[in-house]
């Protein structure tokens, strides 16, 4: 149906619906980029090579009729790279979101109650406790 654009519309698509996460709800993924980087940067580099043995011992192959047909290194298709940063990047926006939303409805602590517990979420109504989780005096 879209051709050797189908793995591209595919990865777009993913990209427009998880946008309102950080639009609306305020993920702040790509409003923190070396956070982001830190965060998919060994997902790309692992499946990246990852793929690349894979395909170079025919072990796996991509169907042309739905790719750009531009390769990386000869044989890694274009649109298994952008996966491999557009699907994490979705997840990070989905998990920031999430975690937004129920923090904001109480359901988890705020990060700097988090913090403050010595990075160990308390039950709401619990004494504070110091780092050996002993309660305050």
């Amino acid at each position: 149906m879209l051709g050797r654009a189908t793995y591209l519309v595919l990865l777009a698509g993913c990209v427009l619906v998880t946008l309102p996460l950080e639009l609306v709800l305020g993920a702040r993924v790509y409003a923190r980029p070396r956070r982001w980087l830190a965060a998919c940067a060994p997902v790309l580099v692992a499946f990246t090579l990852w793929d690349y043995l894979a395909i170079r011992r025919g072990h796996w192959s991509y169907d042309p009729r739905h790719l750009s047909g531009v390769r990386l290194l000869g044989v890694l298709p274009l649109e298994e790279l952008l996966f491999f940063v557009v699907v994490p990047t979705c997840v990070l926006l989905t998990y920031e979101a999430v975690g937004r939303v129920l923090r904001g409805s109480g359901g988890l602590e705020s990060e700097a109650g988090t913090q403050a517990a010595g990075g160990h979420a308390q039950p709401s109504g619990s004494p504070p406790v110091n780092r050996r989780g002993r309660p305050q005096r």
